[in-house]
């Protein structure tokens, strides 16, 4: 993960890379490498010449470029890359949204604003590389990194996804069986159904039990009798190459 601040005060430029070494240091898990510019020209041809970073941090107002031509350049490049602007004045927040900032905050940078920017730029970015689930919902395809799901449900013929942090996802009546919806997770992921109505992420389940799965939300869910022995089997063999690695 590379992160490139571009802002031609080299105070600002300074005040902006504490704060990113105070994020670090505070969350130690998200790594990340610090690349810094104080002129956006030499960023510029960087960017044309196709060496993109995961995500920036842009001043707005700079001489010969500014941070909007950087932005533009980099959506002709890149799509995905993840953009974040600082500045003084509130007169370019159009255009920001223009080449689709996530973030536009204003100087003095405030910790709050910019580490709940980068909490977002950074989930975004690791989402990108993580293998995602594609739920066909009222408002079309939602992508949803298999990571972030604890377990899914089949009610009324639709599938309800319950994810880590508590939100919960709903797809459109769903036209073939359970099992052929959720086949690609119970192939590629850590997946395992455990009842004709539920499939469960092993990574969240807390504890099995003779008829159930609790998971890490606290709720237990049902083990089919059918079932139970593959469940078993499969719940331990998981379990112990997770504490062997």
């Amino acid at each position: 993960m590379k992160i490139t601040v571009c802002d031609d005060s080299i105070k600002d430029l300074l005040d902006i890379e504490k704060l990113l070494l105070k994020y670090q240091a505070q969350y130690p898990d998200r790594i990340f490498e610090l690349e810094k510019y104080s002129d956006p020209s030499r960023l510029f041809h960087k960017i044309a010449e196709g060496n993109l970073t995961d995500i920036y941090i842009l001043d707005m107002l700079m001489p010969r470029r500014t941070g909007i031509d950087l932005g533009r350049q980099i959506r002709k490049n890149g799509k995905e890359n993840v953009i974040i602007y600082i500045t003084s004045s509130q007169d370019y927040a159009l255009e920001a949204y223009d080449v689709h900032a996530a973030r536009y905050l204003l100087k003095p940078v405030d910790e709050g604003s910019l580490f709940e920017a980068l909490d977002y730029a950074l989930s975004f970015t690791k989402a990108k590389t993580e293998p995602t689930y594609m739920l066909k919902t009222k408002n079309g395809l939602l992508p949803t990194a298999y990571s972030k799901i604890e377990y899914i449900e089949n009610a009324g013929r639709k599938l309800e996804v319950h994810l880590s942090d508590g939100a919960l996802l709903k797809s459109l009546f769903i036209r073939t069986s359970f099992e052929e919806e959720v086949r690609e997770l119970t192939e590629r992921g850590n997946f395992l159904q455990i009842h004709k109505s539920f499939l469960v992420n092993l990574d969240y389940v807390k504890q099995l039990t003779a008829d159930s799965a609790i998971m890490s939300s606290g709720r237990p869910l049902p083990i089919s009798r059918a079932k139970a022995p593959k469940v078993k089997r499969e719940y331990l063999l998981f379990v112990s190459e997770n504490v062997s690695r």
